[in-house]
């Protein structure tokens, strides 16, 4: 009888995916007896026991995986596992799927021992990949092989972003934690993700392909397990990485396993393509053609382990699974898990006490099959398979109070989605162990235990992921717009859009502007959606804002027009700051002639606010009988947005007659010493307003700092601190003036400058009461009324004035006399005034003021901003007039030193209520140290007993203004501990322009010291002056060295250089520059009455030799 060959009865049906060889095997065997088929998933496992049961019924079919058995009384077709196989059944049909697995390290030895050894009495059946031909031809000759051609083709799309793939797409990665993250981005952008991973259970698995299959989601993101025979309706594959560990090392896939992920995509007759995306590699040429073409280098060894075991010893046993193939198409594999497990056990001596004769030899090996799927340790998993050996033998069956309390360890559903998988891969190792026939006393008990625990942990599993990586709301809404159904979609009162009782964005004015946890596609599919019913309501929006009456809108400090609280439109610079224009703030729903119908009535809206607050600016410019150099007065006010400084159209004011002022009276014009303004316009909503359109106008403004600036203008102070953000114009069109270190409202200004006139152009020889501040004609000191106007006192208001062109001078103060203690007694009790009726007061006076301010600027030609020629006018002027609705708020803040103070005494007269009674007693101990020191005359050592006079702050006019001095010297009075300069301060602010090019500091130096050789003056003040000039610690000069000083000093201005408009009169002895007498007919000051340098050691002594003098000559 002739031998059989290795092949015969077998044939091998080999080819790519998508071939049809599983369906063909299903087929073959529902058309014998009896069959089996192996696979090499148990969940693909349990998807052909499905249809075949839909075939042939529940009853004739059984289920034999390692976790789960459905095993009828008289089956006729088994489905199982490779692994799980059958080996002690016979049947008509035996075939084996995924055959190219033979030559995988881990599992390869089983399909090896398949191939090799299991057979069908009729018919074996091998199906893999074309791959194959070679080995099998090798290994089984006589063998038939076919071929069978793809039914689709398989086209490469190039890589693509993982958010930009295209629908039915499934992702495949390689490590949990990169499944992960992918689902969550799909999450994000397209509403959710199926995962499909090898460590999920068979029924999570199947929950989760479901949801893929039913089109709740489009994506599909999961392992190279979806390569072995699951069968997906996926369109495209998209490869995010292209290496995997397996077990051994990290690598990168073959060909053929690139092959059959691939071939996934395009199942039956439909095209499917691949492609890469994420940290994967663009494909190689090479890689490209033989996927597409299936071109791959075939197999040439498979993976062998002898499966005819040795049971009669362990040390046989493990021999027997030592030896080697005798095939050169066989090579012997690595060592598996299960024998790992085998050598721990062989070096437990307890184990090696039990493992006795076959029997207990071939327990142990079954014990060592448990498969470790909680993957803690080799250890760990070897201890539990030692323990349930130790069971079997010692026992004869695992307690079932040991195995309730291991299953109970799994028995709940909370935690997480790694958790939850901890606990399954726990009880799949239970569910295997109850599987085994003889290993509890009640298997069917506890496998129905097992697997209901299992059940429920994948159930909890499904729907952590589902939770996770799948958008319920979006997924649903996507199928339906899928399935074209019109979704119900309405807007809210407040502009919600509802799209299906879900909120999907709020629709403000005519912007709609979509929830912040809606993207990607569906995003814009849900929008496309509300789509109709934004268009209507748009539309209706644009009709009712058309209609709108001008109260329902509202501009905004940001420039937004606001209408019903709804942002509809923003302001842009126009040709002028008066004309902005207007841009509407709405996407393209809005178009047509509803937009035209917005845009006019914002529009209208817009010309009629701007008039409205800022009125007398329009009637200014339209007014006809404003003609002339009045005209362009009007026109740069206008420009200005109604409040001017007077220094910039100084020449054009000084041009203008009465009858032409009278024009711009008419109109509200008010001419102040400072500034052309509009009362009217000082209020603060057409300041902001004002202002708003100025900062539109502007390329770098800091709009924080002008909204800040606006909202302290806006509160009615009276002044404030500057902030460095803002310009001066910035402070302007608020209507203010920065003064030094804070910016002052432009009506106080001229209501302070109106307390200052009548002080400086009192005379001592004049039979009118002597006004509060002033001193002696020439200077004025500072009152309550002044700092409480301003809201400031101190070094805050001294910056104020000299801002506006006053220098500061330590003088005696004057010997106290029945009127003026009287006077004294008087002004120190403050007088309570209303604010409001003064005010009124001060507006009725308005025009009586201009007439007395001009009349100031057309007598003298430097009157034009500076107070000096203030003091010029005939009659003291009332305050000037503030707007009706804002009221004097004092703000106390600390200022920067711009001056240096001279000496404690000094400092009190400053900030005092009172104008006269502001000396003080000064203790004589430091005059009589200062004396002793000097070595002082008897007449020096018995002035030390008087009482020294007190030094009280004057201020005169003659510093330059803020904004007329050089840049380079605006703060140059900021130096802390700079020596008080005396006299000698900077040119008034109404000097001309050649007055800017006199040398300072050290003329002013040498005009003292030919002071100090006036032969009128005492010896004694020369001498206390001349060291207080010196400077600190500086030798006196020489007297030829003076001299020659003084005659170039002189011959600089003996041409007349100074001597024009403006300019300072000379002084008789030919030295240097002399204040002018500010058109007062008051005698020349005396030089004794210039004061000393208070940072001198000997000032208080100096000035205790003046009052005995003046008593003196008193007494004669």
């Amino acid at each position: 009888m002739l031998e059989r060959a290795p092949g015969s009865g077998v044939t091998a049906v080999l080819g790519p995916t998508n071939t049809g060889k599983t369906h063909l095997a299903i087929e073959r065997m529902l058309a014998h007896s009896s069959g089996i088929i192996g696979l090499p998933l148990r969940l693909l496992a349990r998807e052909v026991y499905n249809k075949i049961v839909a075939r042939v019924g529940v009853d004739a079919v059984a289920l034999i995986t390692g976790e789960e058995k459905i095993k009828p009384s008289k089956p006729r077709f088994w489905v199982s596992t490779v692994e799980a196989m059958p080996l002690d059944i016979d049947v008509s049909f035996l075939a084996v799927d995924e055959i190219q697995i033979a030559a995988d390290l881990e599992r390869g030895h089983v399909f090896t021992d398949r191939i090799l050894n299991r057979r069908g009495r009729d018919e074996t059946l091998l199906l893999g990949a074309a791959t194959m031909r070679p080995v099998i031809e090798k290994l089984l000759p006589g063998a038939n092989i076919l071929t069978r051609p793809r039914l689709s083709q398989l086209e490469f799309a190039g890589d693509r972003k993982i958010t930009r793939q295209p629908r039915r797409t499934a992702i495949v990665a390689f490590s949990a934690d990169e499944v992960y993250a992918i689902a969550e981005l799909i999450r994000r952008q397209h509403g959710g993700a199926a995962v499909v991973l090898g460590s999920l259970s068979p029924r999570t698995r199947n929950a989760q392909v479901a949801l893929f299959e039913s089109g709740d989601v489009d994506y599909l993101v999961a392992t190279d397990a979806i390569g072995m025979g699951l069968n997906l309706d996926v369109d495209h594959v998209a490869f995010a990485s292209d290496r995997k560990f397996d077990g051994y090392q990290f690598r990168r896939l073959t060909p053929a396993e690139f092959a059959q992920i691939a071939g996934r995509a395009g199942r039956a007759t439909r095209n499917g393509t691949f492609g890469t995306t994420g940290r994967c590699a663009p494909f190689e040429p090479e890689l490209v053609n033989a996927l597409q073409n299936h071109t791959f280098d075939s197999v040439k060894t498979l993976q062998w382990r002898n499966a005819q075991l040795d049971f009669r010893s362990l040390d046989a046993l493990q021999v027997s699974l030592a030896h080697t193939p005798d095939h050169v198409a066989l090579t012997r594999a690595p060592i598996a898990e299960d024998l790992r497990v085998l050598d721990h056990a062989a070096r437990d001596g307890d184990v090696r006490d039990m493992a006795h004769g076959a029997a207990a030899v071939e327990r142990l090996w079954e014990a060592c099959q448990v498969p470790d799927y909680r993957k803690l340790s080799p250890a760990a998993h070897a201890e539990l398979v030692t323990t349930l050996y130790s069971f079997l033998m010692r026992r004869g069956r695992i307690p079932d109070a040991w195995f309730a309390a291991q299953i109970a360890q799994a028995d709940r559903i909370d935690g997480d989605i790694d958790t939850l998988s901890g606990r399954i891969a726990h009880i799949r190792t239970w569910t295997f162990v109850a599987n085994r026939p003889d290993w509890l006393a009640d298997p069917l008990h506890w496998q129905g235990i097992s697997h209901e625990l299992e059940n429920k942990l994948s159930d909890a599993l499904h729907e952590r992921l589902t939770q996770r990586f799948v958008d319920r709301r979006t997924s649903v809404l996507m199928r339906r717009l899928r399935e074209n159904t019109m979704l119900n979609t309405e807007i809210g009162k407040t502009g919600e859009v509802i799209v299906e009782g879900h909120v999907i964005g709020r629709l403000d004015g005519f912007m709609f502007a979509p929830d912040a946890a809606e993207a990607g596609s569906e995003a814009k599919a849900l929008q496309a959606t509300a789509q109709k019913a934004l268009a209507g309501e748009i539309d209706a929006r644009a009709e009712k804002l058309s209609q709108a009456p001008d109260d329902q809108f509202v501009l905004a400090s940001d420039g937004t027009i606001r209408w019903t609280g709804d942002a509809v439109a923003k302001l842009v610079a126009g040709d002028d700051a008066l004309h902005p224009r207007i841009r509407i703030v709405a996407d393209e729903r809005l178009s047509g002639a509803p937009r035209d119908a917005v845009q006019a009535r914002l529009d209208l809206w817009l010309k009629t606010h701007i008039e409205k607050l800022l009125g007398p600016l329009f009637e200014l410019v339209k007014a006809e009988d404003v003609t002339g150099i009045a005209r362009g007065i009007a026109f740069q006010l206008t420009e200005a947005l109604g409040v001017l400084e007077r220094s910039k159209i100084a020449n054009e004011v000084k041009d203008l007659d009465q009858a032409l002022r009278a024009t711009l009276r008419k109109y509200g014009v008010r001419f102040g010493a400072y500034h052309l303004y509009v009362p009217a316009l000082l209020k603060p909503a057409a300041r902001a307003l004002a202002s708003q359109l100025w900062a539109h106008k502007q390329d770098n403004v800091d709009l924080g700092a002008l909204l800040g600036a606006q909202h302290l203008a806006g509160s009615g102070r009276t002044s404030f601190p500057v902030d460095k953000a803002l310009d001066r114009d910035a402070y302007r069109v608020l209507g203010y003036r920065q003064c030094g270190e804070r910016a002052v409202r432009v009506d106080i200004l001229e209501r302070l400058a109106d307390l200052i006139r009548p002080a400086l152009a009192w005379r001592e020889a004049s039979t009118l009461p002597k006004p509060a501040g002033a001193f002696d004609g020439r200077g004025f000191v500072v009152t309550q009324a002044m700092t409480s106007l301003t809201g400031s006192a101190g070094e805050d208001f001294a910056s104020i004035l000299r801002a506006l062109g006053y220098r500061m001078e330590l003088r005696p103060a004057p010997a106290p006399t029945p009127e003026t203690t009287a006077e004294a007694v008087a002004t120190d009790t403050p007088a309570t005034t209303d604010d409001a009726s003064s005010e009124a007061a001060s507006a009725d006076s308005a025009p009586a003021e201009d007439i007395a301010v001009d009349a100031a600027s057309d007598a003298s030609p430097s009157q034009d901003a500076s107070p000096v020629l203030d003091a010029q006018a005939s009659e003291p002027i009332r305050s000037d007039d503030t707007p009706s609705e804002t009221s004097p708020v004092v703000e106390v803040t600390p200022a920067v030193a711009s001056e240096p103070v001279a000496n404690d005494a000094a400092t009190a007269a400053s900030s005092g209520p009172s104008t006269t009674a502001v000396a003080e007693t000064v203790s004589t101990e430091p005059v009589a140290e200062a004396a002793a020191t000097t070595d002082a005359t008897p007449t020096e050592a018995a002035s030390a007993e008087v009482v020294a006079p007190a030094m009280v702050e004057v201020w005169r006019p003659g510093g330059r203004s803020e904004d007329r001095r050089p840049r380079h010297d605006r703060h140059r009075h900021r130096q802390p501990n700079r020596p008080q300069q005396g006299a000698q301060g900077a040119p008034a602010e109404g000097e001309a322009a050649d007055g800017d090019k006199r040398q300072r500091h050290g003329h002013g130096r040498r005009d003292r010291s030919f002071d100090f050789k006036r032969p009128n003056r005492p010896a004694g003040e020369a001498g206390a002056a001349s060291e207080g000039s010196s400077g600190e610690g500086r030798p006196p000069r020489e007297r030829g060295h003076g001299k020659d000083a003084r005659k170039d000093f002189g011959k600089g201005r003996e041409k007349g250089k100074f001597q024009g408009k403006g300019g300072r009169d000379r002084r008789p002895d030919g030295g240097g520059p002399s204040h002018r007498p500010f058109a007062s007919s008051a005698p020349r000051e005396r030089e004794r009455d210039r004061p000393v340098d208070p940072n001198s050691p000997f000032a208080k002594l100096a000035a205790l030799k003046e009052q005995l003098a003046a008593n003196r000559k008193d007494a004669n």
